[in-house]
């Protein structure tokens, strides 16, 4: 690869921000040289309009901290549903984080936890208390989008495609079931049918097809979030980290910036995977983060989508533990993630992109000689349990959301909602999402070993199981 090319996407970045060895993310820090961040700044219909950095000492209601997904609903949510001017604070840019990273995927999808585990494990009321919420997450993505937000929203449909002939029985189990389940509308599809019908991906043995998933721009969701919460009275301010002060006693919560200091009756936190090392103690040692790499490819020719039969524009993942997830973009590229490196200092090596494009053209070898425009990548949260959770601290005074374990895009704007009622002091459901803290990390200093050693085990899953 070339010193350019290697530009060009990204690579030759200096390390990326670690957030379980560093305790800040920086300071006013510029986009990484995404996809979504061309896209968006190219459009002259969105922009990241903000309030700034904070210059001076304030006192507020509501401080949330984090300006992506689960922040900007929150905000949004308590201006619109509980007359609370809430201040958001965002360390770089809104979304620089996770929100702005992503592959855009809108699905109903509950973390890693199946909602057969959860019907085991809580109950029929419970699990299905679960799926509304999930359901209500998707629903209310659609309402804020309907409301104007422009961000490439392309046709519905998610394909979850088997990635061995043994695994297509059980997608078609899994879609039987969640008929039973649910009246879901899932449509089964065979290889041939997949191929004829979708795409020709060579590593595909059929696949599931859901009605009400697709893709968009994240970056550019997030920024309309960041719009309408502005409209209805929040504050945005970016280039303003924020660390707790420590105090003795006082019911007010004592936060500090580069510029100014900031008294708060209340404090949500919305960083997720971002969440630097040693924040508060109320999440500390209970998330794992854990990279993720995007690439987006050249535009196709006409001669590379007809020898690839890729018809479809819908959002793809297929059933590997190791999971790698795709969709066609507007512009005919072609987006392909999968897993990242285990550490920030690795993040950048071109190996990771570089293996990602080497799958995709296994998937489709008539793209043998296709190219990388953008990669990068970005940090998901995961919890213990496989599963997100809602909380607060016993004096009813700082609050988070984190943990959605890739599931965050649809679901976090769910989540500032439940944020905001518990902050405004209203009843929220009785659901383990709501009511049970972030599980701690046994033996946490070694979660990266675990994380190693379940890569590897991902793999020999993968091929042999």
């Amino acid at each position: 690869m070339s010193i350019k090319a290697a530009k060009k996407f990204n690579l030759l970045r200096e390390k990326m921000y670690d957030p379980m060895l560093e305790k800040s993310p920086g300071c006013g820090l510029q986009y990484p040289n995404s996809y979504w961040s061309d896209i968006a700044y190219n459009n002259n219909d969105e922009k990241n309009e903000c309030d700034g950095q904070l210059d001076q000492d304030t006192e507020v209601d509501v401080a949330i901290v984090g300006a992506g997904y689960t922040g900007l609903s929150c905000a949004l949510h308590l201006a619109r549903e509980h007359g609370i001017k809430a201040h958001v604070f965002e360390a770089n840019q809104t979304a620089w984080g996770c929100s702005g990273r992503n592959a855009g995927f809108i699905l109903k999808s509950s973390g890693r936890k199946t909602y057969t585990t959860m019907q085991k494990q809580w109950g029929e009321t419970v699990m299905r208390g679960i799926y509304d919420e999930m359901c209500a997450g998707v629903n209310a993505v659609n309402s804020l989008i309907a409301e104007g937000i422009d961000c490439d929203q392309q046709a519905a449909g998610y394909i979850k495609v088997a990635h061995k002939p043994s695994m297509f029985k059980t997608l078609q189990a899994q879609a039987k079931l969640q008929q039973q389940m649910f009246g879901y509308d899932v449509q089964v599809l065979t290889r041939q049918e997949l191929q004829q019908g979708f795409m020709a991906d060579e590593n595909a043995y059929g696949a599931i097809r859901y009605q009400d998933g697709f893709g968009l721009n994240p970056l550019k969701l997030a920024w309309g979030y960041q719009k309408l919460a502005r409209q209805a009275g929040a504050k945005v301010h970016t280039s303003t980290p924020i660390d707790f002060v420590k105090q003795k006693q006082s019911k007010d919560v004592l936060l500090s910036s580069p510029q100014a200091m900031i008294k708060a009756k209340k404090v949500v936190i919305a960083t997720n995977g971002y969440t630097p090392k040693g924040f508060h103690s109320l999440v500390t040692n209970r998330t794992l983060p854990v990279l993720s790499q995007i690439i987006v490819t050249q535009p196709l020719s006409a001669e590379q989508i007809g020898a690839c039969n890729f018809l479809t524009s819908n959002v793809v993942m297929d059933t590997r533990a190791l999971k790698y997830y795709y969709r066609k973009l507007p512009d005919n590229r072609l987006l392909f993630g999968g897993r990242g490196a285990i550490t920030g200092k690795n993040a950048e090596d071109p190996y990771y992109a570089n293996r990602l494009l080497s799958v995709l053209k296994t998937s489709f070898p008539a793209l043998g000689h296709l190219a990388i425009d953008y990669a990068w990548s970005g940090w998901i949260c995961m919890a213990l349990d496989d599963f997100p959770h809602i909380y607060q601290n016993d004096e009813n005074n700082v609050f988070y959301g984190m943990g959605y374990c890739g599931s965050g895009v649809s679901f976090s704007v769910q989540a500032g909602k439940r944020i905001a009622e518990k902050v405004a002091g209203k009843t929220v459901p009785n659901l383990p999402l709501y009511q049970k803290p972030l599980p701690k990390f046994p033996f946490a200093p070694l979660r990266r070993v675990g994380q190693w050693g379940y890569f590897h085990y991902g793999k020999i899953k993968d091929s042999y199981f």
